[in-house]
């Protein structure tokens, strides 16, 4: 079954008590059992799990190519809920460009268990063997990165994990698996905040673990989850779900319109750098072109007359929203560095850019007003 068909069916199937075509939703805290515990149809409570979020473990299961999956409150806590899954010591392999929340976690509490991180540039390929210590269990990797669109070769950097007897484990959330599939690549987990994309309407928030194999990890982090309650509502798997359903369409237009934005500000004078690994100029292009089907909805620019000229341009925008979060329907903007709190690390003079399913021209035209 191709991919379009899975995003619509999977998970989907018609409710086998009424008929009803769209996924129903089960809203019970708790499930009617037998005298002794007996499960009537193999659910007790909801955070153990509930006929919902089944439903859409099971989609992005088959959007993934995986085995099994686990979703999760937010992306934090599906980031969490693998990264609790080390032993205390080990190490672990970071992208130097990656979500401000990833970095807090490995400067703020994973210490607490002598867990440590190394920063580097997931891109270059002997950095990373040369980075490996014999404690190090994971790499993570992040393609296309946070904010800069950085991008990492899944298949070398699974190699290298597994001849070190490490895991890979890749943040899939800018690319979807719309786009891109880890698992077939090698990895051994994705993570996605499914609040961006796979949601696509600005109004859910969620996280998912992809496992390729229902190994040892897998029952770890499924008993965490349940005991620790960092489930997914119903409704939020609702939701999720149905936005899983559009998403290849959407994608298709995301792709589409940030080619297009992306191109017009390469041509800019005002613009210094545009990040976006659709264009052949990018460091990372032909990496991006082998392992995804096409390049996604998200970039970032930098201006050449710094800070002053970034906060101008996202000032005068009237389409695009200065707003936090990315891959809804509506087009974002993000001066980075003013919201990554007290020690920022992007540029002063990045903007990040969610392009959303407006119509191009529409979005050109705001941009070229702003830039005035």
């Amino acid at each position: 079954m191709r991919f379009e068909t899975l995003a619509i069916h999977a998970g989907a199937e018609a409710d086998a008590e009424t008929g009803a075509v769209a996924p129903p939703l089960h809203l019970s805290t708790t499930f009617k059992h037998g005298a002794a515990g007996e499960r009537r149809a193999g659910y007790e409570y909801q955070r153990e799990t509930n006929p919902t979020q089944d439903r859409l473990e099971i989609c992005l299961t088959a959007l993934e190519g995986g085995e099994r999956a686990l979703v999760y409150a937010s992306g934090m806590a599906a980031m969490q809920g693998y990264l609790e899954c080390l032993a205390n010591g080990a190490h672990v392999l970071i992208p130097n460009d990656c979500y401000t929340g990833l970095r807090t976690l490995f400067n703020e509490f994973l210490p607490q268990r002598a867990i440590t991180a190394t920063a580097l540039d997931m891109s270059d390929l002997s950095a990373v063997r040369a980075a490996l210590r014999p404690e190090t269990a994971l790499i993570w990797a992040e393609t296309p990165s946070n904010p800069l669109l950085a991008i990492a070769d899944i298949a070398a950097l699974a190699e290298i994990a597994h001849a070190h007897g490490a895991r890979l484990v890749c943040d899939n959330t800018f690319a979807t698996p719309a786009l891109q599939q880890p698992l077939a690549l090698g990895a051994d987990a994705v993570m996605h905040s499914t609040t961006k994309y796979l949601g696509g309407h600005s109004d859910v928030m969620g996280g998912a673990l992809v496992f390729a194999q229902a190994d040892s990890v897998y029952e770890q982090a499924a008993h965490r989850r349940h005991i620790t309650g960092n489930i997914a509502s119903p409704f939020n798997s609702w939701l999720i779900l149905r936005g899983a359903r559009s998403l290849p369409a959407r994608m298709a237009w995301h792709c589409s319109n940030a080619r297009r934005v992306a191109e017009f500000l390469q041509a800019q004078p005002e613009v210094s750098a545009v990040h976006y690994p659709g264009l052949s100029s990018h460091r990372g292009h032909e990496v991006a072109a082998k392992q995804m089907r096409d390049f996604g909805g998200m970039l970032s620019v930098q201006f050449a007359g710094g800070r002053d000229a970034a906060l101008r341009f996202a000032s005068r925008v009237r389409i695009f929203t200065n707003a936090t979060s990315l891959g809804g329907v509506e087009s974002l903007i993000e001066h980075r560095a003013s919201i990554e709190g007290p020690h920022p690390v992007s540029a002063d003079n990045l903007i990040r850019m969610s392009v959303g399913l407006e119509h191009p021209d529409d979005l050109i035209d705001d941009l070229k007003q702003a830039l005035l």
